[in-house]
Protein backbone atom coordinates (compact mmCIF):
# COMPACT_ATOMS: atom_id res chain seq x y z
CA UNK A 1 0.00 0.00 0.00
CA UNK A 2 1.34 3.40 -0.97
CA UNK A 3 1.89 5.92 1.78
CA UNK A 4 0.02 9.18 1.35
CA UNK A 5 1.01 12.57 2.73
CA UNK A 6 -0.56 16.00 2.96
CA UNK A 7 0.71 18.76 0.68
CA UNK A 8 0.07 22.44 0.17
CA UNK A 9 0.71 24.28 -3.08
CA UNK A 10 0.58 27.98 -3.85
CA UNK A 11 0.64 29.20 -7.43
CA UNK A 12 0.83 32.72 -8.77
CA UNK A 13 -0.86 33.05 -12.13
CA UNK A 14 -0.41 35.72 -14.76
CA UNK A 15 -3.33 38.14 -15.08
CA UNK A 16 -2.25 39.67 -18.41
CA UNK A 17 -4.45 37.29 -20.45
CA UNK A 18 -7.64 38.18 -18.56
CA UNK A 19 -9.91 36.61 -15.97
CA UNK A 20 -11.07 33.79 -18.27
CA UNK A 21 -7.48 32.57 -18.75
CA UNK A 22 -6.87 32.68 -14.98
CA UNK A 23 -10.03 30.67 -14.25
CA UNK A 24 -9.13 28.17 -16.98
CA UNK A 25 -5.73 27.57 -15.33
CA UNK A 26 -7.31 27.23 -11.88
CA UNK A 27 -9.75 24.65 -13.26
CA UNK A 28 -6.97 22.83 -15.12
CA UNK A 29 -4.87 22.38 -11.97
CA UNK A 30 -7.91 21.59 -9.82
CA UNK A 31 -8.90 18.80 -12.24
CA UNK A 32 -5.30 17.52 -12.39
CA UNK A 33 -5.06 17.35 -8.60
CA UNK A 34 -8.50 15.70 -8.27
CA UNK A 35 -7.45 13.07 -10.83
CA UNK A 36 -4.17 12.18 -9.08
CA UNK A 37 -4.81 13.05 -5.42
CA UNK A 38 -7.46 13.83 -2.84
CA UNK A 39 -8.32 17.54 -3.01
CA UNK A 40 -8.87 18.85 0.51
CA UNK A 41 -9.39 22.56 -0.07
CA UNK A 42 -8.88 25.29 -2.62
CA UNK A 43 -8.57 28.91 -1.55
CA UNK A 44 -8.42 31.60 -4.22
CA UNK A 45 -6.76 34.65 -2.71
CA UNK A 46 -7.37 36.63 -5.88
CA UNK A 47 -5.39 39.33 -7.61
CA UNK A 48 -2.55 40.82 -5.57
CA UNK A 49 0.32 43.18 -6.22
CA UNK A 50 3.64 41.36 -6.52
CA UNK A 51 6.60 42.36 -4.34
CA UNK A 52 8.74 42.61 -7.48
CA UNK A 53 8.20 42.32 -11.21
CA UNK A 54 8.03 38.80 -12.64
CA UNK A 55 8.20 38.67 -16.45
CA UNK A 56 7.46 42.43 -16.47
CA UNK A 57 4.18 41.86 -14.57
CA UNK A 58 3.31 43.67 -11.35
CA UNK A 59 0.18 41.69 -10.39
CA UNK A 60 -0.58 38.01 -10.00
CA UNK A 61 -3.54 35.81 -9.11
CA UNK A 62 -2.82 33.69 -6.03
CA UNK A 63 -4.32 30.24 -5.42
CA UNK A 64 -3.69 27.97 -2.39
CA UNK A 65 -4.56 24.27 -2.71
CA UNK A 66 -4.32 21.59 -0.02
CA UNK A 67 -4.28 17.96 -1.12
CA UNK A 68 -3.28 14.45 -0.08
CA UNK A 69 -1.33 12.27 -2.47
CA UNK A 70 1.38 9.69 -2.89
CA UNK A 71 4.98 10.91 -2.95
CA UNK A 72 5.41 10.80 -6.75
CA UNK A 73 2.62 13.22 -7.66
CA UNK A 74 4.07 16.53 -6.32
CA UNK A 75 7.14 16.17 -8.57
CA UNK A 76 4.88 15.66 -11.61
CA UNK A 77 2.70 18.62 -10.56
CA UNK A 78 5.81 20.81 -10.25
CA UNK A 79 6.95 19.72 -13.72
CA UNK A 80 3.57 20.69 -15.18
CA UNK A 81 3.69 24.07 -13.39
CA UNK A 82 7.05 24.79 -15.01
CA UNK A 83 5.90 24.06 -18.57
CA UNK A 84 2.52 25.81 -18.33
CA UNK A 85 2.24 29.30 -19.79
CA UNK A 86 0.60 31.67 -17.32
CA UNK A 87 2.15 30.23 -14.14
CA UNK A 88 4.52 32.90 -12.81
CA UNK A 89 5.59 31.13 -9.62
CA UNK A 90 4.63 27.99 -7.71
CA UNK A 91 5.69 26.06 -4.64
CA UNK A 92 4.68 22.68 -3.22
CA UNK A 93 5.26 21.95 0.46
CA UNK A 94 4.84 18.68 2.33
CA UNK A 95 2.92 19.46 5.50
CA UNK A 96 3.84 17.97 8.85
CA UNK A 97 1.30 15.52 10.20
Amino acid sequence: MAVKANYETVMVLSVKNGDEAVQALVEKFKALIEKNATLQSIDEWGKRKLAYLINKESEGYYVLINFESEAEFPAELDRIYKITDGVLRSIIIKKDE
